[in-house]
């Protein structure tokens, strides 16, 4: 019976042979059952074990200025070093300065395996093509699921706890410099800066 239908789990079967007047013992079903051995799939810490040197990630972060407007930090991090490769600021990013971005990151053939990536409206069309292009696979996070793109939240959180926490912000110089003051302190990795 576990021969014709493999999905059919021990107390199914049990309740088969029930029907046609055997009792059978679940240890005996489970001794005698056919066991299918299809290899598990991969959870998210198993991908992140498993490519953990070709992982880049990005995100954006939004900063408030004192003359009320919003500032962007696009930040992209390496996993295995927790490098940021580039970070750049802007009052107002698009996909395609987004793909820019990506493109002064990783120079010639140095673009990573993979980018995780959360289900942001600003990576559109124009960047994920861009990113297709130069050879990367797009892991998109789940929705309002921070965990999974956990190494730039950090990287953010240290930049407002450390920095924008306790300054008001100009503009996009100051924030630049503000940010690169942080990175450079938390990270002691060399950066790109723009």
């Amino acid at each position: 019976m576990s021969r014709e239908n493999p999905p059919c789990g021990t107390p199914r079967i049990q309740s088969e042979l029930a029907l046609l007047g055997y009792v059978v013992a679940k240890a005996t079903i489970d001794k005698y059952k056919v066991q299918t051995h299809k290899p598990p799939s991969q959870t998210w810490r198993g991908f992140l074990d498993n490519h953990f040197t070709d992982i880049v990630a990005i995100d954006f972060l939004t900063v408030p200025t004192g003359t009320f407007r919003i500032l962007f930090v696009f930040i992209v991090l390496q996993h295995d070093r927790r490098k940021v490769v580039d970070f750049s600021v802007t009052t107002n990013p698009t996909a395609a300065w987004t793909a820019q971005q990506m493109i002064e990151a990783f120079p010639d053939n140095t673009a990573p395996r993979f980018l995780i990536r959360d289900q942001d409206s600003i990576y559109g069309e124009t960047f994920c093509h861009r990113i297709k292009n130069m050879g990367i696979e797009e892991v998109v996070t789940a929705p309002r699921s921070p965990w999974q793109n956990a190494r730039v939240e950090k990287i953010h959180g240290s930049i407002r706890r450390e920095r924008l926490n306790h300054v008001v912000v100009l503009t996009e110089r100051h924030l630049r410099g503000i940010c690169a003051i942080t990175l450079i302190t938390t990270t002691n990795r060399g950066l790109t800066f723009r």
